[in-house]
Order: C-alpha cells, then sequence, then structure tokens
C-alpha cells in the first residue's frame, strides 16, 4: 500500500472520529444536536415593532430640551407642544422675538426648523433621523426582548429582527408560555410626568387644566386610592406630554414591602437619571408626579422634597406580578410597543410524534435506498452505502459544532441530501460502466469514471446550493433549517462522493496486479 493511500485512510478515519465524538450525547452536552420548536415543543411569536412610539418619545424629550436650554440663556420658557409624532412647535411669550429663541434651533441638527403662520417655530425631524431611530428601536428591542428572556431562564432562544419592523421569537421547551409572552411583550416604558390636573373621568380631568396649558397635556387613566392606600376606582390624570424622566434612566429594580405589607418596586437611577430626576423634583416641590408605566398612571405621588438617585412604585401587584416587573424593568424597557402578528404553540407531545415519525420514514428510506443500490450495483453498491454513512455522520457533526437547530424541514433536508448523495454516485458508477463497454482497463475505467463525472456533479451542486443560499438568506425559522442542512450535506456529499468512494476503490483494486473484473 502507497504513502498516498495511505494518508488518504488516516484522513478519513480521522473525519469519522471528530464528528462521530460531536454527535455522541455526554454530561455536560446532553443534546449535541439543538432540536427546533417542532421537534422540542415551545412557543413561536411574530411581533412588529411601533418604532412611532420612539419617535414620539425622542420628539418629547427634544421639546422639554428646548425650554431647559431657554432658561440656561435666561430666555421666558416658551410654550412648546408637540403636533404629531415628529413634530413640535415652540410659542415664544408675548413680547418676545421668535429669533431670540431661533438661535437655539441650530444644536437641533436632526430637524427642520421653519416658522408657522402666526410666527411661532416648528421644529419637524428629518427622514434620515426617522429612519434611523427606528433601526435602533429595532435593534434596541432584539436586545431587550432577549435580556429578558435570558433572565427567566430560556434555552437556546432564537430572537431575531425581520423586514417590516418585526421580530421573531422562538422559545423552545417553555413551560409557561403564557406568561413569558406576557413578560416579553409588556413594554414598560417608565415615565415621570409632571400632573397638571385630575379627575374622575376624561372631561373633568381636562377641565383642571388651564386653558394655556391644554395643549401641552394629555389625559391618561390610574387608579383611585383611599386614605389607606385600597384601591377604589378609577382617576384620569393630566400629565405634561413632555418626559424629562424615563426608564433609559433606571440602573436597577428590586421587590421590596410597602407599608401595609404590599410588594412595591424599588428603584434607583443612573447618575445622569439622578440628575435629571433631582431637577424636575427639586424645582417642583408640592405638586404632584405621575409614575407612568405603559401609558397608565400607576402611582402618583406629591413631591415633598428634592429627590435623585432612587423611589418606589406602588400599584396592586401580586408577588409574582410585582417580581415580573421588577425583571422587565432591569432588563430595560422597551423602546416601543409590541403587535403580535403570528402566535403559534407546539406541545412537546406533538414533538415527539414529529420524532418519531420523521425517524422512522428515514430509517424505511435509508434501508430501502442501500437495499436498492446493493442489488443494483453489487460491490460497487456496498462502496456507496460506506459512503452514505459516512455523508450523514459528516453532516449530524457539522450540526452539532456549528450548534444549528434540527427542524422537521431539516429531517427533511437531511433525506434529500442522501438521496443527492447516491445520485452522485450512481453518476459515477454508470460512467465506470460505460468506460468498461468501450474496453476500458478496470483502472482506466475507475479512473476516467471519476474525472469525467466530477464537472456534471458539481454543476447539479452548485445549482441546488444557490438555490439553499437564498433559502437560507430570506427564509425563517423551519426554512432556514432546512437550507443549512442542505447546505451542509451537499458540501459532505461532493467529499465522500469523490474522496471517499475512490479511496475504497483503490483499496480493493490497486493492490490486485492487473485486475479484470470489477463488481458493478
Amino acid at each position: 500500500m502507497n504513502k498516498s493511500l495511505i494518508w488518504k485512510l488516516v484522513l478519513i478515519v480521522g473525519i469519522l472520529v471528530v464528528f462521530t465524538w460531536a454527535i455522541i450525547p455526554t454530561k455536560a452536552e446532553p443534546e449535541p444536536i439543538r432540536r427546533g420548536l417542532d421537534l422540542k415543543g415551545g412557543t413561536h411569536l411574530v411581533m412588529r415593532v411601533n418604532t412611532g412610539d420612539a419617535v414620539r418619545l425622542d420628539t418629547d424629550q427634544a421639546a422639554e430640551l428646548i425650554k431647559s436650554q431657554a432658561a440656561k440663556v435666561n430666555l421666558p420658557t416658551p410654550t412648546v407642544h408637540r403636533t404629531d409624532d415628529a413634530t413640535f412647535v415652540v410659542a415664544p411669550p408675548a413680547g418676545v422675538s421668535t429669533g431670540e429663541y431661533e438661535r437655539l434651533a441650530k444644536d437641533y441638527s436632526s430637524y427642520d426648523v421653519s416658522r408657522t403662520s402666526d410666527g411661532a417655530l416648528q421644529f419637524r425631524m428629518k427622514s434620515l433621523a426617522i429612519t434611523a431611530i427606528e433601526r435602533d428601536t429595532i435593534a434596541q428591542a432584539v436586545e431587550t426582548i432577549r435580556n429578558r428572556v435570558d433572565a427567566l431562564g430560556v434555552t437556546e432562544p432564537l430572537i431575531a429582527p425581520e423586514s417590516g419592523n418585526r421580530i421573531v421569537i422562538q422559545l423552545p421547551g417553555v413551560d409557561d408560555p403564557a406568561r413569558v409572552k406576557d413578560i416579553i411583550k409588556t413594554t414598560a416604558q417608565l415615565q415621570f410626568r409632571l400632573v397638571e390636573g385630575s379627575g374622575s373621568d376624561q372631561a373633568s380631568a381636562m377641565n383642571s387644566v388651564p386653558p394655556n396649558m391644554k395643549n401641552e397635556v394629555e389625559i391618561l387613566p390610574g387608579t383611585r386610592e383611599d386614605e389607606y392606600g385600597r384601591v377604589s376606582g378609577v382617576m384620569y390624570y393630566a400629565v405634561r406630554k413632555t418626559v424629562p424622566v424615563t426608564g433609559r434612566d433606571l440602573k436597577t429594580a428590586r421587590v421590596q414591602k410597602g407599608p401595609l405589607g404590599q410588594p412595591n418596586i424599588g428603584f434607583s437611577l443612573t447618575p445622569e437619571g439622578s440628575t435629571k430626576f433631582g431637577k424636575v423634583t427639586g424645582e417642583n416641590v408640592g405638586r404632584i408626579l405621575a409614575i407612568v408605566l405603559d401609558n397608565k398612571v400607576v402611582s402618583a405621588p406629591s413631591i415633598k422634597n428634592r429627590i435623585e438617585d432612587q423611589g418606589v412604585i406602588e400599584g396592586t401587584y401580586t408577588p409574582q406580578q410585582a417580581a415580573d416587573l421588577a425583571l422587565i424593568l432591569r432588563s430595560g424597557s422597551l423602546p416601543a410597543s409590541l403587535t403580535t402578528l403570528e402566535e403559534r404553540t407546539v406541545g412537546p407531545s406533538l414533538g415527539r410524534d414529529s420524532i418519531r415519525q420523521g425517524v422512522t420514514a428515514s430509517l424505511i428510506g435509508f434501508i430501502l435506498l442501500i437495499v436498492a443500490v446493493v442489488l443494483y450495483y453489487h460491490g460497487a453498491g456496498i462502496n456507496a452505502v460506506l459512503a452514505l454513512l459516512l455523508n450523514l455522520i459528516i453532516l449530524l457533526g457539522m450540526m452539532a459544532y456549528f450548534k444549528a437547530t434540527l427542524t422537521l424541514p431539516g429531517i427533511a433536508g437531511i433525506i434529500l441530501t442522501l438521496g443527492m448523495a447516491v445520485d452522485s454516485n450512481v453518476l459515477v458508477f454508470e460512467r465506470i460502466r460505460e468506460e468498461r463497454r468501450d474496453g476500458k482497463t478496470v483502472r482506466a475505467a475507475i479512473e476516467n469514471g471519476f474525472a469525467r463525472a466530477f464537472g456534471t456533479i458539481i454543476d447539479t451542486h452548485m445549482t441546488t446550493i444557490i438555490s439553499a443560499l437564498f433559502l437560507f438568506q430570506f427564509g425563517t425559522g423551519p426554512i432556514k433549517g432546512f437550507a443549512v442542512t442542505l447546505l451542509i450535506g451537499l458540501g459532505a456529499s461532493v467529499f465522500t462522493a469523490f474522496f471517499v468512494s475512490r479511496v475504497i476503490f483503490d483499496l480493493i483494486y490497486k493492490p490486485v496486479d492487473r485486475p479484470t473484473h470489477i463488481s458493478i
């Protein structure tokens, strides 16, 4: 046996050992190949990020900032109100020139500034700035959802953005999908806003607001509490549209007990948030500050003194609700609300049935394939079967090393790959038969059979690989799983058809001096 053949054998055995090792379960890795939702069970969600919420919040903060800047340069505080998600208007007090405030507009590079017919300044966010906010909002939403899911201990989740402001969320093996979904969907947009008035209904809340302030407030619902802090009804609050402090300024949140033993959420702020919170509370002692969570007033305490770095969110929470809300606030508030577009829940029993039926179908097909190949190609058929087994080991081993997820369509991809691997052997074997019919020797027929079938096999594989790449790029979930297994299997089939099968032929016929017969 020559050295070249020995090295080829060593390479094949090494590959067999490496990829077999990858698919053997261990204590550290009891499931070497991850299973998708359709095999393991779990929840599949497709959600749309309502990016307009983030644009509106950015506009509110810009409107609040211009009032602070006016105070710094000793200008009277202008009247500021938002007219739509991306536009706010700055109206100077009577007798003050608009030009004084126009100088402040130089710092607002992301806004187009113009004058309205009544002499006020209109700030409209530029389209590029809106696009940037939308892109950042989706990225932040993905990261926030991932933090929440990780905090819940869900293993191997899939959280990925898609076109159309959508996010795909797959949670394999969750034992309480309803709770997990609620935690994911909770926006947890925490805001601190000054209250201008309140009432038992929306009309009375608005009537309590001075006429010159009506454009600067919005009505939000909250809970009415009695003297003991118990919920006694609904109260409506007229709160400022501008938001001086938000959940982004939050450093941490935790559950703590209130005066009556009820669970509340204590929070602390970042250094920057502490500065802003200290400013708003210090300048408004005696006023009511609404703590707004997801556009609902959960608490409206009176500001008794300057508060900087920490506070408490009070409400009627169960211990579980308080713990979930603290978790959500710790992992970060979503930058925008979410709308559920699609929801599927797969039970573990259905997953087990899919695995059993998929494996059964694969085994039956594999056995029939082996029988057909061996009966038709005799000894060469055994060669193809050995190459096929190595192909399967390489495919499963690569999936284990790459942490790819096996889905039901992925099993279909494996079956298709094995079929294409046998097809490659068939092309080679038929070419060898033609060479033998033309009178070539056994060794020459083998040499020419592999050489002349190579181009055809590469052409057929390349067309399938291109299709699989498009499926992987534009597909989602199970479609990507199918594409991954197909791509890995195609690469493995080329290797086994031309390298492994050729080595097997060489092992059998090279040591023989002038072989006259080939079992094919």
